[in-house]
């Protein structure tokens, strides 16, 4: 008798991403809201910024949100969240892909997420299949192959292996990247020990800046 097994694993915020875009007055290049969001009002007409501190030398820049937005074309909570510098709202802006590109720089994501997972102990060469759904906290793009690695314990030439032998079906391609929730189904393999703490190195130590793998087996 086959046995349906499942495990949930999510992708958790660990930063924002770093802004890309060139300093005036430095040679850095990378950029973190300063948690301010400046407001100001013409009459009915407003401008929207959000403020941004240079990692190389500190200095403040500014990405436009709106200009010259007539105050009733803003929601009255939005508006609420800009002047009071809600955390939420500037978390939305940092990591927003249409601001991005409105105002053309990029965003780094390197760094801003761990895994977590509930991932149960199967035999290695069990015929159960485990359907494990992911789930994102932010919408950081990660590449599959990544979260085979981490998720499962296996090194990028395993990972890609099983997948190749079918013992890994995956709804995008292994090499893919993905930033919303998705599902796929392991067969015949094991995840890593259970307990073991995985952390993954990164060069930039702004905020959290570390990829981690926490792993609760069997809760």
């Amino acid at each position: 008798m086959h046995i349906d097994r499942k495990a949930q694993w999510a992708v958790r915020q660990a930063g924002l991403p770093a802004i890309v875009r060139r300093c005036p007055d430095c040679s850095s290049s990378r950029h973190h809201p300063s948690g301010k969001i400046r407001v100001n009002a013409n009459g009915k007409l407003l401008d929207v910024w959000l403020l941004l501190t240079c990692d190389g030398c500190g200095r403040t820049s500014k990405v436009p949100v709106h200009e010259r937005v007539h105050v009733s074309a803003l929601n009255a909570a939005r508006r609420e969240a800009y002047e009071a510098n809600a955390p939420a709202m500037v978390r939305e802006l940092a990591m927003s892909a249409s601001l991005a590109t409105k105002n053309g720089y990029r965003l780094d994501w390197a760094g801003t997420w761990a895994l977590e997972t509930d991932t149960p102990d199967p035999d290695p060469d069990g015929p159960d299949p485990l359907t494990v759904r992911v789930s994102f906290d932010l919408p950081a793009p990660v590449r599959v192959e990544r979260l085979l690695m981490l998720g499962l314990g296996l090194s990028r030439t395993a990972a890609r292996r099983l997948v190749a032998a079918g013992r890994v079906h995956l709804p995008v391609p292994v090499d893919g990247k993905v930033h919303q929730d998705f599902e796929f189904t392991v067969t015949g393999t094991a995840p890593a020990t259970p307990g073991r703490l995985v952390e993954v190195p990164h060069p930039v130590a702004r905020e959290v800046h570390q990829d981690t793998l926490v792993l609760a087996a069997g809760r």
